[in-house]
This record gives C-alpha cells, sequence and structure tokens, in this order.
C-alpha cells in the first residue's frame, strides 16, 4: 500500500508540472478564458496541489476514481472494459513465453559453448535488445503487408469474448509480445540452470548412475527456475509497459491504448488510474513472486 501511495503521490505532481493542461486540452485551443477558468474552477485545479492531491486519495479510498474528461465515463468503468483485455494479452504471451523459454534454456545449458546455443543466445540477444515497437512493425511488414497471413489490426471489440473470437487477429500482439518476453526468460534460465550443472548435488547424482534426462528435469530445473520466478513476478509491470506499445501498434483496445488516448489529450484521471494499476501490479507480482518461491524451495518459509 505504501508503494502505491508513494508512485500516485510522485506521478500527481510530475503530471501537474506538465505544460498545458486538461482544460486548453480538452475545450482546444479556440476556447476563451472564462471557458478555460470555468473548467478549471469546475474540477478543482485552481486550489493548491496539495488540497488536490489530498482530495484524490480521500476519493480513491472510496473506490472513486475521477472521471474522464475525454471519454465521458468513470475511470472504474474504463478500467473494468479495459483491463481484461489488457489481461488476455498479457497472460497469454507470458504463458506462451515461460513455456517455451524454461525448457529452451535449460537445453542450451545442457549442449552449452555448442553451435546451437551460440545461435539461440544470438537470437535471443536480437530480440531482448530490439525495441518492442519496432517488432511489431516488422512482423506487420512481414506477415500482414507482404505476406498477407495475418491481418496488420489486433482484434477489435468491447469484450473479451470479443476479442477472444477474432484469434487470427490476436496473432500478431501476441507473437510481438512473447518474441521479447521469451528472450528476457531464456537468458535468465540459461544462466541459472549452467551455474546449477556444477553443483555438487549435480555430481553426486551422476556418479549414483542418475540418467542425464532425470537429472537436468529433476535436479537441475527445480533449482534453476527459482529466480525466473522472481524475475517473473518482478518483470510484471514491465511486461505491462510492452503491451502499452504493442496496443498502441496494433491498435489493441486495452489499457495501454488507453493511456495513450488519455496522455495524448492530458485526461489526468485516466493517467493517474493507469499509473495505480501499474503500481498494484508491481506489488501483486512481488507478492506472487515470494509465495510461488515458497512453493517450488521447501527451504523457504514464512
Amino acid at each position: 500500500m505504501i508503494v502505491v501511495i508513494a508512485v500516485t503521490l510522485i506521478v500527481f505532481f510530475i503530471l501537474h508540472l506538465l505544460p498545458g493542461g486538461p482544460a486548453r486540452a480538452l475545450l482546444g485551443p479556440r476556447a476563451s478564458a472564462s471557458q478555460v477558468h470555468a473548467f478549471i474552477v469546475a474540477n478543482g485545479y485552481d486550489r493548491p496541489i496539495f488540497v488536490q492531491y489530498w482530495r484524490y486519495i480521500v476519493n480513491l479510498t472510496h473506490g472513486n476514481l475521477g472521471f474522464s474528461y475525454h471519454y465521458n465515463e468513470t475511470v472504474v468503468a474504463l478500467l473494468k472494459q479495459n483491463l481484461p483485455k489488457s489481461a488476455i494479452l498479457v497472460g497469454i504471451a507470458t504463458t506462451i513465453a515461460l513455456c517455451i523459454a524454461l525448457p529452451l534454456g535449460l537445453l542450451q545449458a545442457q549442449h552449452r559453448n555448442q553451435i546451437g546455443d551460440h545461435v539461440v543466445t544470438t537470437v535471443a540477444l536480437a530480440g531482448y535488445s530490439m525495441p518492442t515497437f519496432w517488432l511489431g512493425v516488422l512482423l506487420i511488414e512481414a506477415f500482414a503487408i507482404s505476406l498477407h497471413w495475418l491481418p496488420p489490426e489486433a482484434p477489435q471489440g468491447q469484450t473479451v469474448s470479443a476479442i477472444l473470437s477474432q484469434p487470427k487477429a490476436l496473432v500478431l500482439p501476441v507473437a510481438t509480445l512473447t518474441i521479447v518476453t521469451t528472450a528476457l526468460f531464456s537468458r535468465f534460465m540459461r544462466s541459472s540452470a549452467v551455474e546449477a550443472l556444477v553443483q555438487d548435488y549435480v555430481r553426486t547424482a551422476r556418479a549414483e548412475g542418475v540418467s542425464p534426462r532425470r537429472i537436468l528435469w529433476e535436479h537441475v530445473f527445480r533449482n534453476s527456475v527459482l529466480p525466473i520466478i522472481t524475475l517473473a513476478g518482478i518483470n510484471i509491470p514491465g511486461i505491462i509497459g510492452g503491451a502499452l506499445l504493442v496496443e498502441v501498434v496494433f491498435n489493441f483496445p486495452g489499457m495501454g491504448l488507453l493511456f495513450w488516448n488519455a496522455a495524448s489529450v492530458h485526461d489526468y484521471p485516466v493517467l493517474m488510474g493507469f499509473t495505480i494499476v501499474i503500481g498494484v501490479a508491481t506489488v501483486l507480482g512481488n507478492l506472487l513472486a515470494d509465495i510461488l518461491y515458497a512453493v517450488a524451495d521447501p527451504r523457504v518459509r514464512y
């Protein structure tokens, strides 16, 4: 809770230091000074900034995140509408990435310093280093424009079922986020597995005649996956941040596109609502990582 409050405090003050303001962004450049002043007074922007922040926190404790000037809806309604769709995008991409990255990193460690290991490491480094939006543009150019295999735009719909009813349009945005996430997790999994392979318990298992396959999956994998659990929990906000760019590139109707549009018109309540989601995701990600770490490692107790 302290982390979330600290995030809201910092972002609230930064947003209100930006040039322009919601009045001019919403009413347009032709709005008169009296119209701008009336908007500022009606929404409490004429009060001291600390008073505005305290008012925001009080409303937040009552579940009121404010009202969006641009969308003419409450921020809570916008979050309820868009958050599940972003969760589907991030959830599918992260699940696929983990299913690929964990065994891939383990096999790389087993065959380390061979040609296949070097090739996969190079590809993973390129995927991890490439900006998410640029990768998305390349995939659109290759599979939508050149080959005409997939649509260039993400599924369009107001509900999760509408998004899932267009699986073909979901391929490119999911693939973009999956490639970047896989590259990150596979690199860490390889490093962790290489370290585990030289431990005493592995040497002991080999001396006892345990098969290499069993050593790899029953001993090395379980100990190597522990850092990945922590990384996955900590990286949840980062994945959401990457999803923001993916949603903008593919026009995916989720939280990222909502944030982008709100930022372009200085819609402060929506920007703050997105910030709170990121803050809560950070806290829950760390908490989930701690719980899963305890489940995976019997030596850890809480």
